[in-house]
Order: structure tokens, then sequence, then C-alpha cells
């Protein structure tokens, strides 16, 4: 070996038929899993908590809010955290952290414990949510990135609208089990995880965004608190006082970012038009996917009168559509371009949605739920692959972590948004949570609100995901040069 020649440090990229690759993704999967199950089983378990804890439908708000609130504003840090320190080290951290304060959740004696406990979780969802994309768009070839971000995606449908059915048979039980039940899936997210490829941004500054960590909180807190308060309280002088200062917060940390040498969020990531654009279609689609799982699960529960697991079992076939065909769409997306199946998608999900509206009082699974379940469980495979491909890849992979935490930011933002303001839309306060009549009204008009905004997302997809960005990806090499087919 000569004197002074620099020998690589940096791992091999994986691919998905390596056993290191299948490991690197099933972690990425539980791990994120963790999280998304613990929302929608939240879903489930809401009527039961608030009966234990005697809470009106604010304070079980705040237990769906109190979560995403800490997870929204803090998910850049996370992003920004993985690039800087290691996302495998970060995604440990937040693994640990969520195991931990799932065991405060489930033996939490108040709705204000539970609270408290909801937002520390937050947090160690915040480290861990945006690692797993990132480690995949970082430590996979260029070649199976799509599919593994597809076959990511599809087994997260387990989780997402599968977790319900876990969830229904553990609040059955007793709902503090819905939290208990994060404590093995982390043990064995930890140890998948052992041998896993450490990646980080090597130009990324050890700097923090303090301005950015304080105000982004901030706005967002302000503004959910308006939201969740105003029904009850209307324009009082509080209400106004946080929405102004929610308002305010917000535009403070837009400018915080411009002038910051080192922000959270990158302005330069928002000059490309893809990223900018995807980022606002995922702000209306998960707008309407939080809100209106809220309120399926009410209506079912409360106006229609099943069981926690009943309620949990009817959103299965989305899941199970999902495992089987979103990998499938993402490899789609790759050779003809994102354009058409995230429209086709969103349309097929805005369908599934109304179907559900128009549901009666007593619904047939077979004959009012289940059409509806299934056209959403098409429409998500179609649209979410392609979605989260489309906006990692306009950014560059040396910010995959930013650029992750970014789309997750506005995600996780849209259904807390969704969640504190569909209940004043719609007429939703106190503790009419409980009357089946009023849940009924409100659950339909919610309904078609979610539609709506699926509808809006599949305008700006069609209208703005054109050119280059609309077009399939470019296939690229292996290592000894050849295209792959």
């Amino acid at each position: 070996m000569l004197y002074g020649a620099q020998v690589s440090t940096e791992p091999a990229l994986l691919r998905l038929d390596q056993p290191a690759g299948r490991r690197l993704l099933a972690a990425a999967v539980l791990g994120s899993g963790i999280a998304f199950l613990d929302g929608t089983v939240v879903n489930v378990a809401l009527p039961r908590i608030g009966g234990e804890l005697d809470a009106e439908l604010a304070g079980l708000q705040w237990v769906i809010n109190g979560y995403t609130l800490t997870l929204a504003s803090l998910i850049l840090v996370g992003g920004s955290l993985g690039d800087r320190f290691g996302r495998k080290r970060v995604f440990a951290w937040g693994i640990a952290g969520f195991a931990i304060t799932s065991l405060l959740c489930a033996i939490a004696p108040t709705i204000h414990t539970l609270v408290g406990a909801r937002l520390l979780q937050g947090v160690a969802a915040a480290l861990l949510t945006p690692g797993s994309l990132a480690m995949l768009q970082a430590s996979f070839a260029r070649a199976d990135r799509m599919r593994a971000i597809g076959a990511w995606t599809g087994m997260l449908g387990i989780a997402t609208a599968g977790g319900p059915v876990l969830g229904g048979w553990l609040v059955g039980i007793s709902w503090r089990w819905a939290f208990a039940i994060n404590l093995p899936l982390a043990a064995i997210t930890l140890w998948l995880l052992r041998t896993a490829p450490e990646s980080r941004d090597e130009e990324a500054s050890g700097e923090l965004d303090v301005p950015g960590i304080l105000l982004a909180p901030l706005a967002l807190a302000g503004l959910t608190w308006a939201l969740t308060a105003w029904p009850d309280t209307g324009a009082s002088a509080t209400t106004v006082g946080a929405a102004v200062l929610g308002v305010a917060a917000a535009v403070g940390f837009v400018v915080a970012e411009r002038r910051s040498r080192h922000p959270m969020v990158l302005p330069s990531l928002f000059t490309n038009k893809v990223f900018t654009s995807i980022n606002l279609v995922t702000l209306a689609i998960y707008a309407a996917l939080s809100g209106s799982m809220v309120f399926v699960a009410l209506f079912l529960q409360v106006t229609a009168g099943w069981t926690p697991l009943a309620a949990g079992a009817a959103t299965v076939p989305i899941s199970a559509v999902m495992l089987v065909l979103a990998s499938r769409f993402g490899g789609v997306a790759t050779r003809h371009g994102p354009r058409l199946p995230m429209v086709a998608g969103a349309l097929l999900l805005a369908l599934g949605l109304a179907l559900l509206a128009r549901s009666p009082d007593q619904p047939s699974y077979v004959l009012d739920v289940l059409p509806g379940m299934l056209a959403q469980g098409l429409g998500l495979s179609m649209l979410v692959a392609p979605l989260t491909g489309t906006v990692l890849a306009a950014a560059p992979d040396s910010h995959a972590g930013v650029a992750s935490g970014i789309n997750n930011a506005v995600s996780r933002t849209a259904g807390l948004l969704a969640v504190a303001g569909l209940p004043l839309l719609v007429g939703l306060s106190g503790r009419a949570y409980a009357d089946p009549a009023a849940v009924a009204d409100a659950y339909r008009a919610a309904m078609w609100w979610c539609v709506g905004l699926v509808l809006l997302g599949a305008l700006l997809t069609a209208v703005t995901l054109t050119g280059p960005a609309a077009e399939p990806a470019a296939q690229p090499a292996d290592a000894d040069g050849v295209t792959n087919p």
C-alpha cells in the first residue's frame, strides 16, 4: 500500500436480497410501526380512557395531540440529529425512550398525567421516526430504494390500520395494555438494529438551531390549544391569545430559519417545486387520514355500539390491501413516474371516505363499511410509496434525514390540526363524544370535510407534479456498471 493512500471506511450499500438488508428493513418497519401502532391504538381506546379517567372531549383530544404536538415540533430536530450524529444511533435512542415513556402512559393515574406522559412519548417518537426512512435512503443501493420504501409502506399498513385490531383486543382487557405492548416490540427492534450500518451527513454542523427548536412547538401548541378550546370557550381572551401567539411564533419560525446559519428546515429545499408541492399534498392527505380515523373509531363504538375489537377489526382491509400492493405500486412509480398513481390513489381514497360518510347509524359491515375500507386501502397503496419516494428523491442524499423529518413533520402537523380542528368544524365538544346522535351527525360532516381535503391533494398533484419529476426514474447501474432492467 502506498504511503498516504486513503482507504474508504464507508459501508457497502445494502441490497434487499441480502440478510443485512432484510434485517435493516425489519428494524425500520418495526421501529416506525411502534409509533404508528400507538397512534391508531389510542384512537380505539379513547372512549374507555374517557370513562375511566372521567375526561371531557378536550382532554381526550390532548391524549392524541399531546403526543402529536411534541412529535411534529421536534421531528425536524430528530432528523437533523440523525444526519449529524448518526441515524442508527439516534433511531436507537428514540426506540429506548419510547419504551420508557410508554410505561409511564400505562401507569398514568389521571388524564393530566397521561397527557404529560404522551408529551414525553412524542419527544422519543421524534427521534426515531425520521431515522427509519433516512436509514433506508442512505443504506440501500439506489436500485432498491423505492422497493424498500414500498415494502416499508406496505408492512407499516399493518401497524397503521391493523393496529386497532390489536388495540381493540387489548382495550377490551384494559386500555393500559395498549401502551404496555410497546415494551417488547421496542426490545425486538433494538435487537434487529444491532448489526445495521451507520450513516450520517459528514458535512453537517454540530450546532443546533435553538430558535427553531423553541418556536416550532410554541407555534403548534398555540394553534392546537386555540382550536381545541374554541368549542367550549369561544372567542375568549385565552383562546384568542393562544391563536395569536401560535401565528406569531409560526411567522417567527420562518424568519429564524431563513436567517439561521444551521437551520432545522433548510430553506434551499423549498426552492425545489416538487419538494414543496408534495409536502402540501402530504398536508392535505394526512389531515384527512388522521381526522377520519378518529371519527370512524368514535362512530362505530358510540353510535353503532360496536366493541373496541369490532371497531378496530373494521379497518383490517386497509392493512391487508396495502401489505399486498404498496410495494408493487412503488415499482410502478419507479418505472412510469409518480404522477398517475398518486392522482388515482387520492381519488380512490376520497371515494372510500365518501362511502363511509354514507353509513347509517347501524351499519352493515359488508354493505356499508367494507367497500369504503377496500377503496381506502387500494388508494393508499397507490399513493403513499410514490409520495414518500418522490419527496425524498427531490432532496440531496446528504439531507435525507432533514427531508424525511420535514415530510414527517408536515404529516404529523396535518394530523394535529385535523384532530384539534375537525370537532370545532362539526360542532362536537364537552361530553358529546358519548352521545350516539351527536357523534353520528359530527361523523358524517367530518368525513365529507376529509373527502374535500383528499380531493385538494389530488388536484395539487395533478397541477404541480409535471415535467421531469413526473417521468420514470432513471434506471440506476449496479456496481459493475450494468443497468438494472
